[in-house]
């Protein structure tokens, strides 16, 4: 006739033993969800709590719903059953509110220490909805221990704003040795909440995500999310870069891209497309980069200028360190090559300043690509080899480049050197100035150019100058056409008793050639 017959009649006699017997007896072998809750509802009404509790527990065919219901308005002395039909079909918070409301809270501390710790953040956010006491959550806390899952346990309360809550919970974590990053992510907020010298835990702690934490300081205190994002040393660089231009902390963006020395971060930071450009460099040239020591952050921030094509930011940069800094750098010839070298393609008017500021930079090399085309920068190129004591390189610059055989002389005659003498002289020989020519070669004391020398002075007839040109040729040149010219040239000054004692000593002169 069917089980659902016999139970009615059981309870139409109002017999709860004759259907707890009853349903016992099938309860095995049935799979129907009313059997199952009529023989709950039965072994509750018959006070066999112990049946009630191992049908809750082990059952898989009543219907959750129905049975919580019941469970939760016969408010049974032990709520042990109910506490198994939530835990296993999901009625975690109904549960709480049911066990709270009820001043059941030992029950609670069961549930969440011996029957589900896992269950213990959901119970939490339940007791904190329900305006709880915090020292009652603690102390559930303190008694749960390392069971409870960190990360939903922080989620949970931390949606409701009570983090802080969580704090010796955390605490006592940390002092077992728990380094879940969810863990040390926690207390990292509530020591920002808190302005519990959050600032040195950023940069101590090795254990919380970075940017987890930057994200959650960004609206709350910039200068915080930078430090967080700048632990990370990388993995969180679009983050310190968005959220310092978002609040104007370029100082601190530009300290981290020197220290940071990563190519791919200066390209995107120094990219035209980025509004904020100026703004960087500015920091990068003014503090970031001078109060660095270290040469490889130096050098790293020179290349990216450099990749960026910002010869008169680089300019800027290299003025800074070089010229306004007491630090080593502003000896290092490098750097000092690079400032000139710049200056000569990018901004021409710097050149002269920096060749006179400057004294440790590859001068030869310099002056030939400051002579070079299409720079020509000719009186910076003479300076630089002024400067290096370079004197035949100045004077050729001075006679083949600038063209000023009047500064020529000046120069000549400041440094003293034969060597500039000799190249003056030759310079005026080809110009037709003979006599000039003369004087520079008696001082260069040279006479590597006598054939030349005798064909100009006579073609202009200057006999006397080279009478003196020659008696200095021939202590050199053994050459006949040395003595030979001096004699004609005697004879042209009328100088006879020289001649006459010049002829009358050792010499090679054809006298024959000359009369």
């Amino acid at each position: 006739i069917g089980a659902g017959k016999i139970v009615a009649m059981f309870e139409s006699f109002g017999s709860n033993e004759g259907v707890f017997y009853f349903l016992g007896a099938i309860l095995s072998s049935s799979t129907d969800p009313e059997v199952h809750f009529k023989y709950i509802q039965a072994a509750s009404r018959c006070g066999n709590m112990q049946e009630v509790e191992r049908v809750c527990r082990e059952s898989t065919v009543y219907d959750p719903a129905t049975v919580k219901d019941f469970l939760k308005e016969a408010k049974l002395p032990d709520p042990r059953p109910l506490i198994y039909v939530c835990d296993l079909h999901g009625y975690v918070n109904e549960l709480t509110e049911y066990l709270y409301k009820n001043s059941l809270m030992k029950y609670i501390e069961v549930y969440v220490v011996k029957v589900n710790p896992m269950q213990c953040p959901a119970v939490i956010g339940s007791l904190i909805d329900l305006d709880c006491s915090e020292d009652f959550i603690k102390t559930l806390l303190q008694n749960v221990r390392a069971a409870c899952p960190i990360e939903p346990l922080c989620a949970e309360v931390e949606k409701r704003n009570r983090l802080r809550i969580l704090l010796p919970w955390l605490e006592a974590r940390v002092a077992e040795g728990n380094q879940d990053p969810f863990l040390h992510n926690g207390i990292a907020k509530i020591y920002i909440d808190t302005n519990r010298d959050p600032e040195t835990f950023l940069k101590t702690n090795q254990f919380y995500d970075s940017a987890v934490v930057g994200k959650y300081c960004e609206d709350r205190d910039p200068h915080l999310a930078y430090t967080a994002y700048k632990r990370s040393w990388g993995s969180c660089d679009s983050q310190l870069v968005e959220v310092t231009n978002r609040n104007g902390l370029f100082r601190l963006q530009a300290r981290y891209l020197v220290e940071r020395q990563s190519p791919e971060l200066w390209e995107m930071v120094l990219t035209v497309e980025n509004q904020h450009r100026r703004n960087v460099i500015d920091q990068v040239v003014s503090t970031a980069l001078p109060e660095s020591t270290n040469a490889e952050e130096v050098s790293a921030t020179v290349k990216a200028f450099i990749s960026a094509d910002l010869p008169n930011e680089l300019i800027e940069l290299l003025e800074k360190i070089v010229l306004h800094k007491s630090a080593d750098f502003g000896k290092n010839r490098n750097l000092q090559n690079l400032l000139i070298l710049t200056a000569i393609k990018a901004d021409k008017s710097r050149v002269m300043d920096y060749i006179n500021r400057l004294d440790n930079y590859d001068g030869p090399e310099i002056a030939k690509i400051a002579l070079g085309d299409p720079y020509r920068l000719y009186e910076e190129a003479f300076l630089i080899y002024k400067k290096h004591d370079m004197n035949a390189e100045a004077m050729e610059t001075l006679l083949t480049n600038i063209e000023s055989v009047e500064r020529a002389n000046e120069f000549a005659a400041r440094c003293g050197d034969p060597t500039v003498w000799y190249k003056l002289g030759k310079a005026q020989l080809e110009n037709g100035q003979v006599v000039e020519a003369i004087e520079s070669y008696l001082k260069a004391n040279d006479s590597t150019d006598y054939v030349e020398v005798i064909q100009a002075a006579e073609r202009e007839e200057s006999y006397d100058d080279l009478v003196r040109y020659l008696l200095m040729a021939r202590k050199m040149a053994k050459d006949q056409l040395v003595d030979t010219e001096l004699v004609y040239a005697y004879a042209k000054t009328e100088r006879l008793g020289d001649m006459e004692e010049f002829v009358g000593g050792t010499n090679t002169a054809n006298v024959q050639q000359v009369g």
